[in-house]
């Protein structure tokens, strides 16, 4: 679900303080997006390539990869077929398991 070895990788590039503010900074801008993911449907695809890209960056592997399917969904008009609730149930899923582990990357080396 969570990919571990990315998170330990972005740590390390960018320390404990850059890390806390990239976490800070998904979180904001995810949520946001999060809360209105197919409220607009011309922006459904827009949404989901937003998505999947800050949740693969911070590692978000699996939530990653269903934002993936939503967006070539859309690409093709499909939009009406992205299981947005089974996307919202793997974020929700990720934020825990990875705000679990928070702490363990942000302490300082």
């Amino acid at each position: 679900m969570i990919d571990w070895e990315r998170v330990r990788e972005l740590r390390h590039e960018i320390g404990a303080d850059g890390f806390a503010e990239v976490v800070e900074l998904f979180l904001d801008e995810v949520e946001s997006v999060v809360m209105r993911l197919g409220s607009r449907p011309d922006r459904l695809e827009e949404d989901l390539h937003f998505l999947k890209g800050s949740a693969w960056n911070l590692g978000f592997r699996d939530f990653g990869g269903m934002c993936q399917r939503g967006e070539r969904l859309a690409a093709t008009g499909e939009g009406g077929k992205v299981e947005i609730a089974a996307i919202l149930g793997s974020y929700g899923e990720s934020k825990t398991i990875f705000m679990g582990r928070l702490t363990e990357f942000t302490a300082a080396a």
